[in-house]
Formats: structure tokens, sequence, C-alpha cells
């Protein structure tokens, strides 16, 4: 083979996504297939959002608009920010690319929660970065272990809350604690993928902290709450001057004319995102109550997920949820061996998945008393 890669690649691990319905289908011979391993929205899209993209459907031959001007207005009113101060990406894994191109250079370093979103370490590592992990602390990420390991090297941190896959959250006060006690020349990444299901109580006010921190950068999506995954299309807050340089790097017309439509459609249903919210809480609740009863050590969670140690081989107990066409995380992905990870469905949807859990836990313990007898 004459071409070779870049030397840097090397070290770079294709990210494995979720099996889709599709192959679930064809290789456990399904036809319903119950997705709940890549925290969609399971209540589907407002009814606002299917009528603006068939409203759309006759401008497909044109190109879409490359600024997003209507979404950046409804944005820019929403959060009280210039709409200089937004950018907006093919999902937050551009988002997270584009911070990684623009400021990281052979060399730096980066700091990640472990475990946290594995995208951190891919792009540090194509942008010729050093990723450093920081074990989580009580599953939550640790601001003090963090700021600990800061060196001169240290050029971006990457703080995902509440974080994935445990579903934990830092404070406006223990993220401000730490903003004043490092440098100002790095960029701290606030990764707010579940901002909407966290949002109140001791949640940080990400947009104020910006207004007085001109080194950090907000990142949402529309992939969560407004059910918006496969169109693809999240944004970054941030001051004026951070934009612009990420602005440098970003594909132009990166955006597509449905997503841009969907998601300033989503924005005017406040009644879905309500019920979605709603419908969250109690499956949210429903998973603690079971796991109490049944033993299941926990993580209370500020997400549409819950994480969850049922005491055997997650890879198996994932396995054969997948022969009943469910199909939920294994935690051995994020180095829990024994952990779960699973999207909260609708109600009947969330009793199902309990009911099949509990089912092959017993068959688990039963052929455990079988091979002990035998011994």
């Amino acid at each position: 083979m004459l071409y070779k890669q870049r030397e840097k690649l090397e070290k770079v691990s294709t990210y494995q996504q979720a099996k889709t319905i599709e192959q679930i289908k064809q290789e456990y011979k399904q036809e319903k297939v119950l997705k709940l391993a890549g925290n969609e929205n399971t209540k589907g899209v407002s009814p606002l959002v299917k009528e603006a993209i068939k409203s759309a459907e006759n401008e497909l031959f044109l190109y879409p608009d490359a600024k997003c001007q209507l979404l950046r207005e409804a944005l820019s009113n929403l959060y009280n920010v210039q709409e200089n101060q937004l950018i907006f990406g093919n999902g937050s894994f551009e988002l997270i690319t584009l911070i990684g191109q623009t400021f990281i250079e052979e060399g730096d370093v980066s700091l990640i929660p472990s475990p946290s979103f594995g995208w951190y370490k891919n792009v540090t590592l194509t942008s010729g970065g050093t990723p450093l992990f920081i074990p989580l602390a009580h599953h939550k990420v640790a601001l003090l272990d963090i700021k600990e390991a800061i060196t001169p090297r240290t050029k971006v941190i990457w703080l995902c809350n509440p974080n994935n896959p445990t579903g934990t959250h830092f404070s406006h006060e223990e993220l401000e604690n730490f903003l004043n006690n490092i440098r100002k020349d790095i960029v701290v990444v606030l990764d707010e993928a579940y901002y909407e299901y966290a949002a109140g109580g001791d949640y940080p006010n990400s947009v104020d902290i910006i207004q007085k921190y001109s080194n950090v950068i907000i990142l949402r999506t529309f992939s969560k709450v407004y059910g918006l995954a496969s169109l693809r299309i999240g944004y970054g807050i941030g001051n004026q001057e951070m934009i612009s340089m990420l602005d440098k790097v970003r594909i132009p017309v990166n955006i597509n004319k449905l997503a841009q439509v969907a998601a300033y459609a989503s924005l005017q249903d406040e009644e879905f995102k309500r019920n979605c919210l709603e419908n969250n809480a109690e499956g949210l609740a429903f998973y603690e109550q079971q796991c109490r009863e049944e033993g299941w050590e926990y993580i209370p969670s500020k997400t549409n997920f819950i994480t969850m140690n049922v005491h055997y081989d997650a890879k198996k107990v994932v396995e054969e949820l997948l022969k009943r066409g469910i199909s939920i995380r294994p935690g051995v992905d994020f180095g829990m061996d024994d952990w779960i990870r699973i999207t909260i469905g609708r109600e009947a949807e969330n009793q199902f998945v309990v009911r099949s859990i509990k089912e092959i836990i017993r068959k688990f313990k039963h052929n455990r008393s079988v091979e002990d007898a035998s011994i």
C-alpha cells in the first residue's frame, strides 16, 4: 500500500455507534425493536416539526442558509445573547471537532473526565494533542482533581454536565469556584447535551458564566429533548472572539434546510417539551423505585437515561435483552463492566424493560445455583 495515514491517527479508534434498529432486526430475527441505547427521545418530535418539514419540501433544491439566520435570531432572543455569540454544527460531534481543530496543537494536553463522552479523546488525538483522563469521584466529574491535573501544557478541559454515561452534574457554585482557580488561557468546554433535563435548582446558569469567563464555551443540541437526532443539529454559545475563531474551520453551509426549519419549529412548542420532561421524570422515578426494590445500585440521573449495576456481566445482560428486541448500552463500553445504561422510554416501554431484566437476572441466578450445586 503506497499511501499512509497520518502517524497521529494510529492511536485513534473508530467511534463505535450502537447497533441500528435494522441491524438488530436482522441479527436477532426481531420484527419490532425497542431502541434505548442512544438516549434519543422516544416521544418522537413535536407536530410543529412535522409541519415545518412538510412545508419545506418544495425548497430542497436550494442551498440552505449558511448563517441559520432564523434559528440564530430565535436562540439569541431565548438566551439574551448576541447573534454572533452563536455557532451551529452538525450535532455536538462537529462542534467538538471544531474546538479541537481550532485550539489543540501538537504537544497540547486536554483534560477529560473518565468515563465521559468518547469523542473528546478522538478529537484530541486527531488534533495532535494528548488526552489526560481524570477519574470521576463517586460517579461525578471531579473538578478539584481536574484543577490539580493542570500543567503548563493544558490547553482544553472537556466538562460534560450532566455527564454521560453517569447522569450526574456539578453545581453553579462548584463551576465558578473551579473557573476562578484555573488559568484564563485554558479553553473550558461545557458540553450540555442534556441541559433541558437538568436546568433549574443548583445546575449552572452557564449563559451567565460565559459573560464572565471568556474562555468558556457552551455546547447544546436538538438531539435529545427536541427529538431531532437524525437531523444532526447542535449549537455553541461563547464570546464573539471565540466563535469567530471556530467559524474559520467550520465547513460552509454545514446545517441542512430541514434541520434548520425543524429546530426552529421545535422551539415554538413548549407543550411538547413539557410533556417530554414530565414523561422523563416519571420514568426516572419508576426505574429508581425498581432498583431500590431489587437491590440494584443506580446513579441518580439528571438526564434522559439511568445507569444501574445489575451485579452480572453487562454484556450478557444486554445480549439477552437483544434477543427480546430491546437495545440498551452495556457499561463495559465505559469501563463499568456490571453496569447498564438505559434511555428512559414511555411508561409501557419502561415496564417492559424492567420486567425483562428481572426475568434475565432470575435466569442467571438459577444457572449460577445449578453450577454451584454441581461443584
